[in-house]
């Protein structure tokens, strides 16, 4: 069974607005990401019963020219199924993604959220860095 087939796409739509995406597109969209390879990374968590995913979350690693050539990663699309929050998931795939940046040589993980998730992030060992801008199109 595919992630499309185990509510992949539902449960995004549980983080923010998402139109459909039919199972062709989501497979177009996954063979290109995979052409990043180790560079965007989604870890999911599967309900051991059902298959069905209960939690997601990406890590996207970017290289850069500074702290001689280091490697950043930026964690995206956190979500965990309404059904399946407070047992700690959450806090399970963030810890994975900063295990896989910490393995392939990140020297930092960042990560924007709302203000109301800003404890949620600390307990999961982050701090408050910066400010966030936005420019949507």
């Amino acid at each position: 069974m595919s992630d499309y087939d185990k509510g992949f796409v539902r449960l995004l739509c549980q983080l923010t607005l998402c139109p459909s995406l039919s199972k062709p597109q989501f497979q177009a969209c996954f063979a290109d990401l995979a052409t990043l390879g180790d560079n965007h990374y989604v870890g999911v968590i599967e309900d051991p019963i059902s298959g069905c995913i209960l939690a997601s979350g990406s890590v996207l690693i970017e290289r850069k020219f500074i702290r001689g050539g280091g490697k950043v990663g930026h964690i995206e699309d956190v979500v965990v199924d309404k059904a399946a929050r407070r047992i700690q998931l959450g806090q399970r795939i963030v810890d994975h993604l900063v295990h896989y940046a910490k393995t392939v040589g990140c020297y930092k993980v960042i990560l924007d959220c709302k203000p109301d998730l800003r404890e949620f992030y600390k307990k999961c060992g982050f701090v408050e860095s910066n400010v966030q801008m936005a420019l949507y199109f």
